[in-house]
């Protein structure tokens, strides 16, 4: 029997919407997540969503979304008054928070004080 050479293909990453109910569950799913809180009409929402998405592409983290239009319970924990704002899990704890849009060189370094 001959078999095919497979050709693997590996994300690091990856990037998964969650809702309230799944919020508790979602933080703790991996031993990076970045929770993203964001909104439809939210322009900086907009900026940061393909550099989050090019994070997830290079670092083995989970991107985890909240729409808090449909999910305003979870961003009221941590008491945020705007987004976009994200908070940074480690094995399902809060290691630290950060509010606004920021351009990749300054998410990367962020990320780098906790991952590297």
């Amino acid at each position: 029997m001959s078999s095919k050479p497979s050709l693997l293909v590996e994300s690091m990453g990856r990037v998964v919407e969650v809702s309230d109910a799944e919020f508790d569950m979602a933080t703790k799913s991996s031993e990076w997540v970045l929770v993203d809180f964001w909104a439809p009409w939210c322009g900086p929402c907009k900026m940061i969503s393909p550099i989050l998405n090019q994070i997830a592409d290079e670092k083995d983290i989970t991107i985890a979304k909240v729409n808090t239009d449909m999910n305003p319970l979870s961003m009221g924990k941590f008491g945020f008054r705007g987004i976009p704002a994200l908070v940074l899990f480690h094995n399902g704890q809060p290691v630290d928070q950060m509010t606004g849009a920021r351009p990749k060189p300054m998410f990367d370094q962020w990320l780098g004080k906790y991952m590297d």
